[in-house]
């Protein structure tokens, strides 16, 4: 039988969302899953975690250099508590995750699974290549297999969960060569972008970033996240934590607006999974309208501000 380790990415004392969905390709393995916390006082978040459908355990290694999330220092105690047995290591498919399980997967000296998006059995998986556009079925090799899920390819588990929090003492020694020196981060209501329910993206088109004031009110009326085109990013309008794609993030909520956006292969890539995706663009011929289950050819600072008074 498989045992399983999911790795719990929170911040500020709170569980990220992309637990849950991991703990879902867990649940399609089969087996026990334990989910790991690192933390400097992991209480909280572990309480959170335990309430999850399907955990069995929650282990919690409290240690003051887990302030903050540096995986050069959460690897080696990774590896530490993977030694009791665990088939499966499972890492959030987020920035977190992805930084963080090579440097597991090296250490274990084993070869990663990157993206799971559909679970075939203990040590086979779908994962997406050429940005999207194919699925490859991967056979892990025998050992223990670390990999990331792909968080828009699963439902997350629901509450209800009453799993044992055990605290745990690990020796691992921790590198000194990395250190934390400050953070960088935007401070925003809007829900997250990899776990709201409605997103309202914007591209090229909308010119500047005061003109993108138009797509904050349009999420806004209707509790969305706020994303973007890699071009709309690399055009400075935006921060780059806010580019949705193969290349940012890839996403799956139910409504999905792209406003200006042409619909390039890379951003299609980061969307294909939305539920319902409505695109605004004056360009008839954009590809976008190719992918869209409603589209709307029309000057968007024309529509935009339309659909917002109506709303």
């Amino acid at each position: 039988m498989s045992k399983i380790l999911v790795i719990a990415e929170h911040a500020e004392g709170k569980l990220n969302a992309s637990v849950s969905k991991t703990l879902a390709a867990a649940a399609k393995i089969g087996g026990e899953v334990d989910v790991l916390v690192l933390a400097a006082d992991g209480a909280a978040v572990a309480a959170q975690a335990a309430q999850l459908a399907g955990v069995t355990k929650v282990l919690v290694v409290n240690n003051a250099a887990n302030t903050q999330a540096l995986a050069a220092l959460l690897a080696p105690q990774i590896v530490e508590v993977a030694k009791s047995g665990y088939t499966h290591l499972l890492f959030p498919g987020t920035t977190f995750g992805k930084d963080l399980a090579p440097r597991v997967a090296a250490k274990l000296d084993v070869q990663q699974v990157s993206d799971i998006m559909a679970v075939h059995g203990a040590s086979s998986f779908d994962r997406p290549t050429y940005a999207g556009n194919a699925i490859t079925t991967v056979e892990a090799p025998a050992g223990i297999v670390v990999a990331t899920v792909r968080l828009a390819s699963f439902t997350a588990v629901a509450q209800g969960g009453s799993a044992a929090v055990e605290t745990l003492s690990i020796s691992a020694t921790l590198p000194g060569h990395t250190r934390f020196v400050k953070l960088e981060a935007q401070k925003s209501e809007r829900p997250d972008l990899q776990s709201a329910a409605r997103v309202v993206s914007g591209g090229r088109a909308m010119g500047s970033s005061d003109n993108f004031k138009i797509i904050y009110e349009l999420a806004d009326k209707i509790g969305a996240g706020v994303g973007a085109s890699r071009a709309a990013v690399d055009s400075g309008y935006v921060p780059n934590d806010m580019q949705v794609g193969q290349t940012g993030k890839i996403i799956a909520p139910e409504l999905y607006f792209a406003i200006g956006i042409s619909g390039a292969i890379q951003h299609l890539a980061g969307i294909k999974d939305a539920r319902t995706i409505v695109a605004i663009n004056k360009d008839a011929e954009a590809p976008i309208f190719e992918v869209a289950d409603f589209g709307l050819v029309a000057d968007l600072f024309t529509a935009v501000p339309e659909l917002s008074s109506k709303l």
